[in-house]
Protein backbone atom coordinates (compact mmCIF):
# COMPACT_ATOMS: atom_id res chain seq x y z
CA UNK A 1 0.00 0.00 0.00
CA UNK A 2 1.69 3.82 -1.24
CA UNK A 3 2.07 5.67 1.33
CA UNK A 4 0.64 9.24 1.98
CA UNK A 5 3.33 10.99 0.18
CA UNK A 6 2.98 8.77 -2.98
CA UNK A 7 -0.72 9.19 -2.96
CA UNK A 8 0.25 13.28 -2.56
CA UNK A 9 2.23 13.30 -5.72
CA UNK A 10 -0.15 11.34 -7.58
CA UNK A 11 -2.83 13.38 -7.17
CA UNK A 12 -0.85 16.53 -7.00
CA UNK A 13 -2.38 20.02 -8.77
CA UNK A 14 -0.46 19.92 -11.97
CA UNK A 15 -1.70 18.74 -15.66
CA UNK A 16 1.06 16.67 -16.44
CA UNK A 17 1.10 14.55 -13.43
CA UNK A 18 -2.39 13.40 -13.94
CA UNK A 19 -2.23 12.76 -17.32
CA UNK A 20 1.21 11.08 -17.33
CA UNK A 21 -0.67 7.83 -16.45
CA UNK A 22 -1.56 8.08 -20.14
CA UNK A 23 1.56 8.07 -21.52
CA UNK A 24 1.30 4.22 -22.47
CA UNK A 25 -1.80 4.15 -23.76
CA UNK A 26 -3.23 3.88 -26.97
CA UNK A 27 -5.59 6.58 -27.25
CA UNK A 28 -7.11 8.72 -30.03
CA UNK A 29 -5.36 12.29 -30.55
CA UNK A 30 -8.21 14.39 -30.69
CA UNK A 31 -10.26 12.50 -27.40
CA UNK A 32 -6.55 13.09 -25.72
CA UNK A 33 -6.65 16.75 -26.97
CA UNK A 34 -10.21 17.02 -25.29
CA UNK A 35 -9.51 15.53 -21.75
CA UNK A 36 -6.63 17.48 -21.79
CA UNK A 37 -8.48 20.92 -22.06
CA UNK A 38 -11.67 19.95 -20.09
CA UNK A 39 -8.96 18.74 -17.51
CA UNK A 40 -7.26 22.25 -17.24
CA UNK A 41 -10.76 24.01 -17.16
CA UNK A 42 -11.54 22.49 -14.11
CA UNK A 43 -7.86 22.18 -12.52
CA UNK A 44 -7.76 25.90 -12.87
CA UNK A 45 -11.09 26.50 -11.70
CA UNK A 46 -10.61 24.18 -8.58
CA UNK A 47 -7.41 26.49 -7.91
CA UNK A 48 -9.18 29.42 -7.89
CA UNK A 49 -12.11 28.90 -5.68
CA UNK A 50 -9.47 27.04 -3.22
CA UNK A 51 -7.04 30.22 -3.25
CA UNK A 52 -9.69 32.35 -2.81
CA UNK A 53 -10.90 29.75 0.52
CA UNK A 54 -7.27 29.25 2.19
CA UNK A 55 -6.82 33.28 1.62
CA UNK A 56 -10.39 34.16 3.35
CA UNK A 57 -9.24 35.31 6.75
CA UNK A 58 -12.55 34.38 8.41
CA UNK A 59 -11.82 30.25 8.27
CA UNK A 60 -15.31 29.43 9.78
CA UNK A 61 -17.46 31.80 7.45
CA UNK A 62 -15.42 30.34 4.87
CA UNK A 63 -16.34 26.69 5.50
CA UNK A 64 -20.62 27.75 6.05
CA UNK A 65 -20.44 28.94 2.46
CA UNK A 66 -18.69 25.99 0.82
CA UNK A 67 -20.94 23.40 -0.93
CA UNK A 68 -20.26 19.47 0.03
CA UNK A 69 -18.25 17.63 -1.80
CA UNK A 70 -20.68 15.54 -3.26
CA UNK A 71 -19.26 12.10 -2.28
CA UNK A 72 -19.80 10.23 0.35
CA UNK A 73 -16.30 9.47 1.33
CA UNK A 74 -15.21 13.03 2.01
CA UNK A 75 -18.94 13.83 3.45
CA UNK A 76 -17.85 14.74 6.85
CA UNK A 77 -17.65 18.42 7.86
CA UNK A 78 -14.07 18.05 8.53
CA UNK A 79 -13.30 17.32 4.41
CA UNK A 80 -15.67 20.73 3.84
CA UNK A 81 -14.21 23.12 6.47
CA UNK A 82 -10.69 22.74 5.86
CA UNK A 83 -9.67 24.43 2.58
CA UNK A 84 -6.56 22.45 1.79
CA UNK A 85 -8.52 19.04 2.59
CA UNK A 86 -11.20 19.71 0.38
CA UNK A 87 -8.99 21.37 -2.47
CA UNK A 88 -7.23 17.36 -2.19
CA UNK A 89 -10.42 15.49 -2.19
CA UNK A 90 -11.85 17.58 -5.05
CA UNK A 91 -9.12 17.27 -7.40
CA UNK A 92 -8.68 13.48 -6.65
CA UNK A 93 -12.44 13.69 -8.13
CA UNK A 94 -11.01 15.30 -10.79
CA UNK A 95 -8.23 13.24 -11.52
CA UNK A 96 -10.52 9.92 -11.13
CA UNK A 97 -12.63 11.21 -13.51
CA UNK A 98 -10.01 11.71 -15.85
CA UNK A 99 -8.41 9.10 -16.04
CA UNK A 100 -11.55 6.84 -16.36
CA UNK A 101 -12.31 9.02 -19.21
CA UNK A 102 -9.12 7.99 -20.40
CA UNK A 103 -9.44 4.78 -19.54
CA UNK A 104 -13.10 4.85 -21.77
CA UNK A 105 -10.84 5.76 -25.13
CA UNK A 106 -8.25 3.33 -24.95
CA UNK A 107 -8.39 1.65 -28.54
CA UNK A 108 -8.55 -2.49 -28.67
CA UNK A 109 -10.35 -5.43 -28.74
CA UNK A 110 -12.99 -5.06 -26.10
CA UNK A 111 -11.77 -7.12 -22.98
CA UNK A 112 -8.49 -5.88 -23.42
CA UNK A 113 -10.41 -2.11 -22.90
CA UNK A 114 -12.56 -3.53 -19.92
CA UNK A 115 -9.45 -4.98 -17.91
CA UNK A 116 -7.58 -1.67 -18.30
CA UNK A 117 -10.96 0.32 -16.91
CA UNK A 118 -10.85 -2.19 -14.44
CA UNK A 119 -7.40 -1.64 -13.13
CA UNK A 120 -7.50 1.98 -13.94
CA UNK A 121 -10.76 1.81 -11.05
CA UNK A 122 -8.98 -0.31 -8.73
CA UNK A 123 -5.74 2.57 -8.82
CA UNK A 124 -8.01 5.26 -8.26
CA UNK A 125 -10.28 3.55 -5.52
CA UNK A 126 -6.59 2.61 -3.71
CA UNK A 127 -5.43 6.15 -3.92
CA UNK A 128 -8.50 7.98 -2.54
CA UNK A 129 -6.79 10.24 0.37
CA UNK A 130 -9.82 8.72 2.89
CA UNK A 131 -7.35 5.80 2.76
CA UNK A 132 -4.47 7.13 4.43
CA UNK A 133 -4.38 8.82 8.08
CA UNK A 134 -2.13 11.77 6.73
CA UNK A 135 -4.77 13.01 4.67
CA UNK A 136 -7.79 12.34 6.21
CA UNK A 137 -8.80 15.04 8.48
CA UNK A 138 -11.67 13.24 10.01
CA UNK A 139 -9.67 10.31 11.09
CA UNK A 140 -6.97 13.02 12.41
CA UNK A 141 -9.76 14.77 14.36
CA UNK A 142 -11.02 11.23 15.91
CA UNK A 143 -7.25 10.51 16.54
CA UNK A 144 -7.24 14.20 19.05
CA UNK A 145 -10.54 14.36 20.29
CA UNK A 146 -9.23 10.37 21.84
CA UNK A 147 -5.99 10.95 23.13
CA UNK A 148 -4.70 8.47 20.82
CA UNK A 149 -7.07 5.62 21.74
CA UNK A 150 -8.74 5.70 17.86
CA UNK A 151 -5.10 4.82 16.63
CA UNK A 152 -4.59 2.43 19.14
CA UNK A 153 -7.58 0.70 18.05
CA UNK A 154 -7.30 0.77 14.30
CA UNK A 155 -3.64 -1.09 15.09
CA UNK A 156 -5.52 -3.69 17.47
CA UNK A 157 -8.79 -4.73 14.34
CA UNK A 158 -5.67 -4.36 11.74
CA UNK A 159 -3.92 -6.91 13.81
CA UNK A 160 -6.62 -8.92 14.36
CA UNK A 161 -7.82 -9.32 11.07
CA UNK A 162 -4.04 -9.71 9.92
CA UNK A 163 -3.89 -13.23 12.17
CA UNK A 164 -7.17 -13.93 10.45
CA UNK A 165 -6.17 -13.45 7.00
CA UNK A 166 -9.47 -10.71 5.78
CA UNK A 167 -10.47 -7.63 6.04
CA UNK A 168 -13.38 -7.46 8.99
CA UNK A 169 -16.79 -6.58 7.43
CA UNK A 170 -18.42 -6.97 10.53
CA UNK A 171 -18.33 -7.92 14.02
CA UNK A 172 -17.67 -11.35 13.77
CA UNK A 173 -17.81 -11.87 17.51
CA UNK A 174 -21.35 -11.76 17.67
CA UNK A 175 -22.31 -14.62 15.36
CA UNK A 176 -22.04 -18.60 15.63
CA UNK A 177 -23.12 -21.06 13.49
CA UNK A 178 -25.87 -23.04 15.16
CA UNK A 179 -26.52 -20.37 17.75
CA UNK A 180 -27.44 -16.98 16.56
CA UNK A 181 -27.56 -17.84 12.18
CA UNK A 182 -28.36 -21.24 10.79
CA UNK A 183 -31.09 -22.21 13.58
CA UNK A 184 -33.77 -23.38 11.57
CA UNK A 185 -34.57 -27.00 13.22
CA UNK A 186 -33.39 -30.03 11.23
CA UNK A 187 -31.13 -32.74 11.24
CA UNK A 188 -28.48 -34.25 9.13
CA UNK A 189 -29.65 -37.41 7.63
CA UNK A 190 -27.20 -38.57 5.20
CA UNK A 191 -23.31 -37.51 4.71
CA UNK A 192 -20.73 -38.75 2.69
CA UNK A 193 -17.31 -37.21 2.18
CA UNK A 194 -18.71 -34.37 -0.31
CA UNK A 195 -22.15 -33.02 1.68
CA UNK A 196 -24.35 -33.47 4.95
CA UNK A 197 -28.01 -33.88 3.50
CA UNK A 198 -30.39 -31.41 6.31
CA UNK A 199 -33.96 -32.63 6.32
CA UNK A 200 -35.85 -29.60 8.38
CA UNK A 201 -38.56 -30.23 10.71
CA UNK A 202 -42.09 -29.12 9.22
CA UNK A 203 -43.81 -26.23 10.83
CA UNK A 204 -47.29 -27.43 10.01
CA UNK A 205 -49.71 -30.42 10.64
CA UNK A 206 -49.60 -31.19 6.62
CA UNK A 207 -46.93 -30.78 3.91
CA UNK A 208 -46.78 -31.75 0.34
CA UNK A 209 -45.96 -35.03 -0.90
CA UNK A 210 -43.33 -33.72 -2.94
CA UNK A 211 -40.60 -32.77 -1.46
CA UNK A 212 -37.67 -29.75 -1.84
CA UNK A 213 -34.20 -30.00 -2.10
CA UNK A 214 -32.22 -27.08 -1.95
CA UNK A 215 -28.57 -27.09 -3.71
CA UNK A 216 -27.04 -23.77 -2.45
CA UNK A 217 -23.41 -22.66 -3.92
CA UNK A 218 -20.77 -24.77 -2.73
CA UNK A 219 -18.30 -21.56 -3.12
CA UNK A 220 -20.09 -20.43 0.10
CA UNK A 221 -21.80 -22.09 2.94
CA UNK A 222 -25.49 -22.51 2.51
CA UNK A 223 -26.57 -20.80 5.56
CA UNK A 224 -27.07 -17.41 3.46
CA UNK A 225 -30.25 -19.27 3.19
CA UNK A 226 -31.10 -19.91 6.33
CA UNK A 227 -29.40 -16.91 8.58
CA UNK A 228 -32.04 -15.79 10.77
CA UNK A 229 -35.60 -16.89 11.33
CA UNK A 230 -36.75 -13.56 10.20
CA UNK A 231 -35.15 -13.83 6.72
CA UNK A 232 -34.04 -17.39 6.11
CA UNK A 233 -35.71 -18.83 2.89
CA UNK A 234 -35.42 -22.14 3.83
CA UNK A 235 -37.83 -21.46 7.15
CA UNK A 236 -40.02 -19.71 5.07
CA UNK A 237 -40.07 -22.63 2.56
CA UNK A 238 -40.86 -24.80 5.48
CA UNK A 239 -43.64 -22.57 6.98
CA UNK A 240 -44.99 -23.07 3.14
CA UNK A 241 -45.82 -26.29 3.94
CA UNK A 242 -42.94 -28.03 2.11
CA UNK A 243 -40.63 -30.97 3.15
CA UNK A 244 -36.82 -29.41 2.96
CA UNK A 245 -33.61 -30.71 2.14
CA UNK A 246 -30.82 -28.73 2.14
CA UNK A 247 -27.43 -29.77 0.65
CA UNK A 248 -24.51 -28.51 2.87
CA UNK A 249 -21.27 -28.40 1.04
CA UNK A 250 -18.03 -29.98 2.98
CA UNK A 251 -15.41 -27.60 2.78
CA UNK A 252 -12.75 -28.91 1.18
CA UNK A 253 -9.58 -29.63 2.71
CA UNK A 254 -6.25 -31.32 1.52
CA UNK A 255 -7.98 -34.98 0.86
CA UNK A 256 -10.25 -33.67 -1.09
CA UNK A 257 -7.83 -32.11 -3.63
CA UNK A 258 -8.41 -34.31 -6.11
CA UNK A 259 -12.06 -34.28 -6.63
CA UNK A 260 -13.56 -33.19 -9.95
CA UNK A 261 -16.46 -31.98 -11.16
CA UNK A 262 -18.16 -35.60 -11.54
CA UNK A 263 -17.43 -35.85 -8.24
CA UNK A 264 -19.61 -33.20 -7.02
CA UNK A 265 -22.42 -33.91 -9.89
CA UNK A 266 -22.08 -37.73 -8.49
CA UNK A 267 -21.31 -37.62 -4.76
CA UNK A 268 -23.85 -33.85 -4.79
CA UNK A 269 -26.22 -33.37 -6.53
CA UNK A 270 -27.18 -36.94 -7.66
CA UNK A 271 -26.86 -38.48 -4.09
CA UNK A 272 -28.85 -36.38 -2.32
CA UNK A 273 -31.73 -36.01 -4.94
CA UNK A 274 -31.28 -40.64 -4.65
CA UNK A 275 -31.24 -39.93 -0.95
CA UNK A 276 -34.12 -37.42 -1.02
CA UNK A 277 -36.35 -39.78 -2.68
CA UNK A 278 -35.60 -42.84 -0.70
CA UNK A 279 -36.52 -41.22 2.68
CA UNK A 280 -39.91 -39.71 1.52
CA UNK A 281 -40.86 -42.09 -1.04
CA UNK A 282 -41.79 -39.46 -3.71
CA UNK A 283 -41.17 -40.16 -7.04
CA UNK A 284 -40.76 -36.69 -8.34
CA UNK A 285 -39.01 -33.90 -6.09
CA UNK A 286 -39.03 -30.05 -6.54
CA UNK A 287 -35.26 -28.80 -6.65
CA UNK A 288 -33.57 -25.43 -6.61
CA UNK A 289 -30.06 -24.22 -7.23
CA UNK A 290 -28.64 -20.80 -5.95
CA UNK A 291 -25.49 -19.57 -8.41
CA UNK A 292 -23.29 -22.30 -9.10
CA UNK A 293 -25.27 -24.67 -6.50
CA UNK A 294 -27.92 -24.05 -9.81
CA UNK A 295 -25.33 -24.87 -12.29
CA UNK A 296 -24.31 -28.43 -10.61
CA UNK A 297 -28.58 -29.02 -10.05
CA UNK A 298 -29.46 -28.29 -13.51
CA UNK A 299 -25.91 -30.52 -14.64
CA UNK A 300 -26.65 -33.12 -12.00
CA UNK A 301 -31.05 -33.09 -13.86
CA UNK A 302 -29.08 -33.90 -17.61
CA UNK A 303 -27.20 -36.56 -16.43
CA UNK A 304 -29.89 -38.16 -15.14
CA UNK A 305 -32.08 -37.42 -18.19
CA UNK A 306 -29.75 -39.33 -20.47
CA UNK A 307 -30.37 -41.82 -18.15
CA UNK A 308 -33.74 -42.12 -18.37
CA UNK A 309 -34.68 -40.38 -15.55
CA UNK A 310 -36.39 -37.58 -15.17
CA UNK A 311 -37.02 -37.01 -10.90
CA UNK A 312 -37.64 -33.43 -11.42
CA UNK A 313 -41.45 -31.82 -10.99
CA UNK A 314 -39.85 -28.16 -11.03
CA UNK A 315 -36.61 -26.58 -11.10
CA UNK A 316 -35.55 -23.30 -9.45
CA UNK A 317 -32.55 -21.13 -10.51
CA UNK A 318 -31.29 -18.37 -8.27
CA UNK A 319 -29.15 -15.87 -9.71
CA UNK A 320 -27.56 -18.60 -11.96
CA UNK A 321 -25.58 -18.90 -15.21
CA UNK A 322 -26.52 -21.67 -17.52
CA UNK A 323 -24.86 -19.84 -20.61
CA UNK A 324 -21.72 -18.27 -20.10
CA UNK A 325 -21.80 -15.87 -23.09
CA UNK A 326 -22.34 -12.87 -20.89
CA UNK A 327 -20.98 -13.03 -18.17
CA UNK A 328 -19.90 -9.13 -16.98
CA UNK A 329 -16.52 -8.10 -14.84
CA UNK A 330 -15.60 -11.77 -14.00
CA UNK A 331 -15.28 -12.14 -17.37
CA UNK A 332 -12.27 -9.72 -16.97
CA UNK A 333 -10.55 -12.30 -14.53
CA UNK A 334 -10.61 -15.37 -16.97
CA UNK A 335 -8.58 -16.08 -20.48
CA UNK A 336 -6.57 -19.34 -22.14
CA UNK A 337 -3.19 -18.67 -20.15
CA UNK A 338 -5.02 -17.41 -16.60
CA UNK A 339 -6.76 -21.16 -17.20
CA UNK A 340 -3.79 -23.11 -17.98
CA UNK A 341 -1.82 -21.52 -14.99
CA UNK A 342 -4.86 -22.73 -12.32
CA UNK A 343 -4.57 -26.38 -14.50
CA UNK A 344 -0.73 -26.68 -14.08
CA UNK A 345 -0.76 -25.04 -10.35
CA UNK A 346 -3.88 -26.77 -8.68
CA UNK A 347 -5.34 -28.72 -11.62
CA UNK A 348 -5.27 -32.18 -13.14
CA UNK A 349 -1.97 -30.88 -14.96
CA UNK A 350 -0.22 -30.18 -11.20
CA UNK A 351 2.91 -32.00 -10.00
CA UNK A 352 -0.01 -33.59 -7.72
CA UNK A 353 -2.97 -33.83 -10.27
CA UNK A 354 -4.73 -31.34 -8.00
CA UNK A 355 -4.84 -28.67 -4.89
CA UNK A 356 -6.89 -26.32 -3.59
CA UNK A 357 -8.47 -23.06 -4.30
CA UNK A 358 -8.82 -21.47 -1.13
CA UNK A 359 -11.75 -19.61 -0.08
CA UNK A 360 -10.08 -16.25 1.11
CA UNK A 361 -9.05 -15.79 -2.18
CA UNK A 362 -12.67 -16.22 -4.23
CA UNK A 363 -13.64 -14.11 -1.44
CA UNK A 364 -11.11 -11.54 -1.93
CA UNK A 365 -11.95 -11.28 -5.89
CA UNK A 366 -15.15 -10.57 -5.09
CA UNK A 367 -14.86 -8.02 -2.82
CA UNK A 368 -12.57 -6.01 -5.20
CA UNK A 369 -15.47 -6.36 -7.90
CA UNK A 370 -17.00 -3.15 -5.58
CA UNK A 371 -14.00 -1.82 -3.50
CA UNK A 372 -15.36 0.74 -1.86
CA UNK A 373 -18.18 -0.75 -0.82
CA UNK A 374 -16.19 -3.66 0.40
CA UNK A 375 -12.81 -3.06 1.13
CA UNK A 376 -11.81 0.35 1.18
CA UNK A 377 -14.93 1.37 3.37
CA UNK A 378 -13.68 -1.11 6.43
CA UNK A 379 -10.12 0.03 5.54
CA UNK A 380 -11.09 3.74 6.74
CA UNK A 381 -13.44 2.28 9.63
CA UNK A 382 -11.51 -0.05 10.93
CA UNK A 383 -8.04 1.15 10.98
CA UNK A 384 -8.17 5.04 10.24
CA UNK A 385 -11.23 5.74 12.96
CA UNK A 386 -10.53 2.95 15.32
CA UNK A 387 -14.22 1.76 14.70
CA UNK A 388 -15.56 -2.10 15.33
CA UNK A 389 -17.86 -2.69 12.45
CA UNK A 390 -21.44 -2.63 13.31
CA UNK A 391 -23.13 -6.57 13.55
CA UNK A 392 -24.75 -8.03 10.05
CA UNK A 393 -25.40 -11.52 10.02
CA UNK A 394 -25.17 -11.41 6.05
CA UNK A 395 -21.43 -9.98 6.10
CA UNK A 396 -20.43 -12.49 8.57
CA UNK A 397 -21.71 -15.08 6.23
CA UNK A 398 -19.49 -13.42 3.40
CA UNK A 399 -16.65 -13.65 5.28
CA UNK A 400 -17.21 -17.61 6.59
CA UNK A 401 -14.94 -18.61 3.38
CA UNK A 402 -14.90 -22.04 1.53
CA UNK A 403 -12.14 -23.75 -0.28
CA UNK A 404 -12.29 -25.62 -3.61
CA UNK A 405 -10.75 -28.78 -5.22
CA UNK A 406 -8.85 -27.89 -7.72
CA UNK A 407 -9.67 -30.03 -10.86
CA UNK A 408 -13.20 -29.44 -9.76
CA UNK A 409 -12.98 -25.63 -10.17
CA UNK A 410 -10.21 -25.79 -13.35
CA UNK A 411 -13.06 -28.02 -14.92
CA UNK A 412 -15.95 -25.22 -14.06
CA UNK A 413 -13.82 -22.38 -15.69
CA UNK A 414 -12.37 -24.53 -18.58
CA UNK A 415 -15.98 -25.68 -19.78
CA UNK A 416 -18.15 -22.36 -18.58
CA UNK A 417 -16.93 -19.36 -18.31
CA UNK A 418 -13.99 -19.63 -20.76
CA UNK A 419 -15.56 -21.77 -23.31
CA UNK A 420 -19.03 -22.16 -22.84
CA UNK A 421 -19.31 -25.35 -23.39
CA UNK A 422 -22.55 -26.89 -21.22
CA UNK A 423 -25.31 -25.14 -23.86
CA UNK A 424 -23.77 -27.24 -26.81
CA UNK A 425 -25.74 -30.72 -26.74
CA UNK A 426 -23.36 -33.03 -26.46
CA UNK A 427 -19.94 -31.48 -26.38
CA UNK A 428 -19.25 -32.84 -22.61
CA UNK A 429 -19.45 -35.63 -21.52
CA UNK A 430 -20.73 -35.64 -17.76
CA UNK A 431 -20.64 -39.19 -15.48
CA UNK A 432 -20.12 -41.10 -17.68
CA UNK A 433 -23.22 -39.26 -20.03
CA UNK A 434 -23.32 -36.92 -22.83
CA UNK A 435 -24.60 -33.75 -21.31
CA UNK A 436 -27.75 -32.24 -22.71
CA UNK A 437 -29.21 -29.34 -20.71
CA UNK A 438 -32.31 -29.14 -23.25
CA UNK A 439 -33.40 -33.05 -22.14
CA UNK A 440 -34.16 -31.66 -18.44
CA UNK A 441 -38.73 -31.96 -18.69
CA UNK A 442 -38.97 -29.48 -15.69
CA UNK A 443 -41.37 -26.88 -15.47
CA UNK A 444 -38.24 -23.79 -14.48
CA UNK A 445 -38.51 -20.58 -12.11
CA UNK A 446 -36.02 -18.47 -12.90
CA UNK A 447 -35.17 -15.62 -10.63
CA UNK A 448 -32.22 -12.65 -11.52
CA UNK A 449 -31.37 -9.71 -9.33
CA UNK A 450 -30.84 -6.25 -10.99
CA UNK A 451 -27.60 -4.43 -10.09
CA UNK A 452 -26.01 -8.01 -9.60
CA UNK A 453 -22.63 -7.77 -10.93
CA UNK A 454 -21.68 -11.71 -10.12
CA UNK A 455 -24.47 -12.83 -12.27
CA UNK A 456 -25.80 -9.98 -14.31
CA UNK A 457 -29.15 -10.50 -15.21
CA UNK A 458 -29.30 -10.59 -18.83
CA UNK A 459 -27.06 -13.26 -18.54
CA UNK A 460 -29.31 -14.95 -16.24
CA UNK A 461 -32.21 -14.44 -18.49
CA UNK A 462 -30.11 -16.84 -21.67
CA UNK A 463 -31.28 -19.68 -19.42
CA UNK A 464 -35.11 -19.07 -20.60
CA UNK A 465 -33.67 -20.24 -23.86
CA UNK A 466 -30.63 -23.32 -23.07
CA UNK A 467 -34.08 -24.76 -21.67
CA UNK A 468 -37.12 -26.30 -22.67
CA UNK A 469 -40.38 -26.71 -20.68
CA UNK A 470 -42.35 -24.14 -19.20
CA UNK A 471 -40.64 -21.19 -17.78
CA UNK A 472 -41.19 -17.94 -15.39
CA UNK A 473 -38.89 -15.07 -15.46
CA UNK A 474 -38.68 -12.88 -12.48
CA UNK A 475 -36.44 -9.84 -12.13
CA UNK A 476 -35.60 -8.76 -8.50
CA UNK A 477 -34.34 -5.53 -7.23
CA UNK A 478 -30.64 -5.15 -5.81
CA UNK A 479 -27.65 -7.38 -6.18
CA UNK A 480 -26.85 -11.21 -6.06
CA UNK A 481 -27.19 -11.54 -2.76
CA UNK A 482 -29.89 -9.23 -1.00
CA UNK A 483 -31.99 -9.11 -4.14
CA UNK A 484 -32.43 -13.44 -3.21
CA UNK A 485 -33.16 -12.59 0.22
CA UNK A 486 -35.09 -10.13 0.38
CA UNK A 487 -38.41 -11.43 2.97
CA UNK A 488 -41.52 -10.42 2.50
CA UNK A 489 -42.36 -9.25 6.26
CA UNK A 490 -39.35 -6.80 5.50
CA UNK A 491 -41.72 -4.88 2.43
CA UNK A 492 -38.62 -4.07 0.83
CA UNK A 493 -37.15 -3.56 -3.01
CA UNK A 494 -39.63 -4.59 -5.87
CA UNK A 495 -39.81 -7.70 -8.01
CA UNK A 496 -40.93 -7.62 -12.30
CA UNK A 497 -43.18 -10.26 -14.11
CA UNK A 498 -43.20 -10.30 -17.38
CA UNK A 499 -45.39 -12.13 -20.49
CA UNK A 500 -45.49 -15.70 -20.65
CA UNK A 501 -44.14 -15.80 -23.97
CA UNK A 502 -40.50 -14.70 -23.50
CA UNK A 503 -38.59 -12.37 -26.30
CA UNK A 504 -34.72 -13.19 -27.21
CA UNK A 505 -33.53 -9.40 -26.07
CA UNK A 506 -33.54 -9.17 -22.20
CA UNK A 507 -34.25 -5.92 -22.65
CA UNK A 508 -37.42 -6.21 -24.65
CA UNK A 509 -38.58 -8.54 -21.68
CA UNK A 510 -38.21 -5.73 -19.29
CA UNK A 511 -39.69 -3.15 -21.55
CA UNK A 512 -42.87 -5.14 -21.39
CA UNK A 513 -42.44 -6.16 -17.28
CA UNK A 514 -44.93 -4.80 -14.99
CA UNK A 515 -43.53 -3.76 -11.61
CA UNK A 516 -44.71 -5.80 -8.13
CA UNK A 517 -43.37 -3.95 -4.44
CA UNK A 518 -42.12 -6.23 -2.20
CA UNK A 519 -40.54 -9.54 -1.94
CA UNK A 520 -40.05 -12.10 -5.15
CA UNK A 521 -40.69 -15.01 -2.41
CA UNK A 522 -44.58 -14.43 -2.63
CA UNK A 523 -44.40 -14.76 -6.33
CA UNK A 524 -42.20 -18.34 -6.30
CA UNK A 525 -44.72 -19.73 -3.50
CA UNK A 526 -47.99 -19.82 -5.49
CA UNK A 527 -45.80 -20.89 -8.36
CA UNK A 528 -44.37 -23.65 -6.36
CA UNK A 529 -47.86 -25.20 -5.31
CA UNK A 530 -48.59 -25.90 -7.97
CA UNK A 531 -46.08 -28.08 -8.51
CA UNK A 532 -45.94 -29.76 -5.18
CA UNK A 533 -48.53 -32.03 -5.08
CA UNK A 534 -50.82 -32.84 -2.27
CA UNK A 535 -50.91 -32.12 1.16
CA UNK A 536 -50.45 -35.16 3.32
CA UNK A 537 -49.72 -35.48 6.75
CA UNK A 538 -45.97 -34.06 7.80
CA UNK A 539 -44.03 -36.79 9.48
CA UNK A 540 -43.01 -37.67 12.81
CA UNK A 541 -39.64 -38.51 12.33
CA UNK A 542 -36.88 -37.30 10.78
CA UNK A 543 -34.97 -39.51 7.59
CA UNK A 544 -36.19 -43.32 8.13
CA UNK A 545 -34.69 -46.16 9.15
CA UNK A 546 -31.67 -46.58 6.35
CA UNK A 547 -31.32 -42.94 7.03
CA UNK A 548 -31.14 -41.92 10.65
CA UNK A 549 -30.42 -38.54 12.59
CA UNK A 550 -26.93 -38.18 12.41
CA UNK A 551 -26.40 -34.70 14.22
CA UNK A 552 -28.71 -32.00 14.64
CA UNK A 553 -28.79 -29.11 12.33
CA UNK A 554 -26.30 -27.29 10.74
CA UNK A 555 -24.77 -30.01 10.68
CA UNK A 556 -20.67 -30.30 11.03
CA UNK A 557 -19.57 -29.58 7.61
CA UNK A 558 -21.04 -26.21 7.51
CA UNK A 559 -18.86 -25.61 10.60
CA UNK A 560 -15.32 -25.85 9.68
CA UNK A 561 -13.16 -23.25 8.75
CA UNK A 562 -11.26 -22.54 5.31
Amino acid sequence: MPDADDVARAFGSTVGETLKAASGLNLPMDALAQVQGEYLKHATDLWNVSLQRMQDSDAADAGKNSHPIGDRRFAAQDWIDNPASAYMAQMYLLNARTLMQLAEQVQGDEKTRQRIRFAVQQWIEAASPSNYLALNPEAQRLALETQGVSITQGLQHLWNDIQQGHVSQTDETVFAVGRNVATTEGSVVFENELIQLIEYKPLTPQVHERPMLIVPPCINKFYILDLQPENSLVRYTVEQGHRVFVVSWRNADESMAQLTWDDYIADGAIRAIEVVREITGATKLNTLGFCIGGTILSTALAVLASRGEKPAASMTLLTTFLDFSDTGVLDLFIDEAMVQMREMTIGPASPKHGGLLKGQELASTFSFLRPNDLVWNYVVGNYLKGVTPPPFDLLYWNSDSTNLPGPMFCWYLRNTYLENNLIEPGKLTVCGEPLDLGLIDAPVYVYASREDHIVPWQGAYRNVKVLNGKKRFVLGASGHIAGVINPPAKKKRSHWIGATAMPADATAWLDKASEHAGSWWTDWADWLKGHAGKLVNAPKTLGNRKYKTIEPAPGRYVKQKA
